[in-house]
């Protein structure tokens, strides 16, 4: 618990760019089992890098903990942070899926983006990681985002 400063902290500033050291993890208390952890973050926001107009999107975080876990209010303010940075939407969503991948070492991660349209378009990429144990899993879910009918459904 005394990795977690910003957990319980009232007086916390809201970063003005990208601030992945904001990331704090606390112990997995059952590191023998497998068991998915989902974060649902429908408020992201960055910056389209030629333009600087805003980008609106939803972010899916799931994984699979080894031994660290990332705090949930450390992870709300890193994604802040990305409300005056300037990246493609494909780009967010592999820069969070590397940073909480270093983070953690989770088992398998998985981040899928869902943007608002712009110009009439939706942007939704998806990318994920996994040890070797878990590879095939990662294989399974790539394969699965191809189907856009099925993710249409969700």
């Amino acid at each position: 618990m005394q990795r977690l400063t910003l957990l319980g902290c009232q007086g916390v500033e809201y970063p003005s760019d990208y601030a992945p050291a904001l990331l704090e993890t606390f112990d997995n208390k059952h590191p023998g089992r497998e068991y998915v952890v989902t974060f649902d973050c429908p408020e992201f926001t960055t910056l389209c890098p030629k333009t600087g107009q805003p980008d609106f999107g939803h972010i899916f975080i799931s994984y699979i903990p080894r031994q660290r876990m990332v705090e949930s209010k450390s992870l709300k303010l890193y994604l802040f942070s990305f409300r005056n940075h300037g990246d493609f939407h494909e780009d967010c969503v592999n820069i969070i899926l590397n940073d909480l991948w270093e983070l953690m070492e989770p088992r398998y991660l998985e981040v899928r983006g869902v943007f608002m349209p712009r110009g009439g378009i939706s942007i939704y990429p998806f990318a994920n990681r996994a040890d070797d144990d878990h590879e095939e899993l990662r294989k399974l879910r790539i394969a699965q985002n191809f189907n856009t009918d099925a993710f249409l459904r969700r």
